[in-house]
């Protein structure tokens, strides 16, 4: 298993890998998109030559937001989500995050788990955030870890 940096020039890759996750998938134009902007970068873990999971990250003055993680179903369980999550964690200091913030449905109780063990802590509730099309709506939690040597 190695964990790298993923650039804008992985779009066509981070979409296909973010499709583990998602029943409508990020397009390469989108992430192409996010990267363009300021303070976006990702990871890819990439195993026997293939991704089989993703993060995307913003950093907007001292608050970093992880946008989205993907891991392939095959694959979890084996610490690629915790890989990305704490080459997040690690990175976002540097580009001047205090803190470290993400939305995940209250149903998926694996991503909380993760979350949690992190060091993440329930901030808020978002009622209604993620549409799952003919299953309706599902409420997200907002979620915080203050980085060390940050004031709550």
């Amino acid at each position: 298993m190695i964990l790298r940096r993923a650039a804008v020039e992985d779009a066509a890759v981070l979409s296909r890998t973010h499709a583990f996750g998602f029943d409508t998938p990020w397009s390469a134009a989108d992430i192409e998109t996010l990267f363009a902007g300021v303070g976006v970068f990702g990871f890819l873990v990439e195993e026997d030559g293939r991704a089989i999971g993703m993060l995307l990250l913003r950093v907007v003055m001292e608050d970093a937001e992880i946008l989205t993680v993907a891991v392939d179903p095959a694959a979890r369980g084996r610490g690629v989500g915790r890989a990305l999550v704490r080459a997040a964690v690690d990175r976002a200091p540097a580009a001047g995050a205090t803190a470290v913030f993400l939305e995940v449905a209250v149903d998926n109780a694996p991503a909380l788990a993760l979350y949690a063990r992190a060091g993440f802590r329930r901030a808020g509730l978002r009622t209604g955030y993620y549409d799952r099309g003919d299953a309706g709506l599902v409420d997200a939690f907002a979620m915080r870890l203050d980085l060390p040597g940050a004031n709550p």
